[in-house]
């Protein structure tokens, strides 16, 4: 993954992801005293590095991130970046893991929401409060990598 990391116009956003990541994760990495990591994509329209923490809902190896936006009338361009750019990093405390987005659909769908609502209390009414706009739940899973050091590079975020 490369380009210029844009820091969040939202000083909330900036200063929890500046300060998850220069602590491992260590302080930064919950909200209302829930878990979340750092997920790092491709601007849709400008190619750039963005960062968002979203809640930390994991089932095996695969992460979930609710596209709710606390349930606002829009999608967060975090998701519209996911579907541009399916290749994202994810930091999870002090890991960092490689991962490939995609959006799930019908049954699949319904039985990662109820995994997400056990993490998150409150998704059930940013659902109601969505009205008409579909939520969507990406799927957030491990990348093949052969594991050399070249490929490992070429997905290095530039800072």
């Amino acid at each position: 993954m490369t380009g210029s990391y844009v820091p969040s116009p939202s000083d909330r956003v900036r200063e929890q992801v500046a300060l998850y990541e220069a602590t491992g994760g260590q302080e930064g990495g919950t909200l209302e005293d829930r878990p979340v990591v750092i997920l790092t994509t491709i601007g849709a329209k400008t190619g750039s590095v963005r960062k968002n923490p979203v809640m930390r809902i994991k089932e095996g190896d695969t992460y979930v991130a609710v596209a709710s936006a606390a349930g606002a009338p829009t999608h967060p361009a975090w998701y519209r970046n996911l579907i541009a750019h399916p290749q994202v990093m994810l930091q999870d405390g002090a890991t960092v893991h490689q991962l490939r987005a995609r959006e799930a659909h019908g049954a699949e769908k319904a039985r990662w929401w109820e995994v997400a609502e056990r993490f998150w209390p409150h998704f059930p009414e940013y659902r109601v409060k969505a009205g008409d706009r579909d939520i969507p739940v990406m799927l957030l899973e491990p990348v093949e990598q052969p594991g050399s050091a070249a490929d490992a590079h070429e997905l290095a975020v530039e800072r």
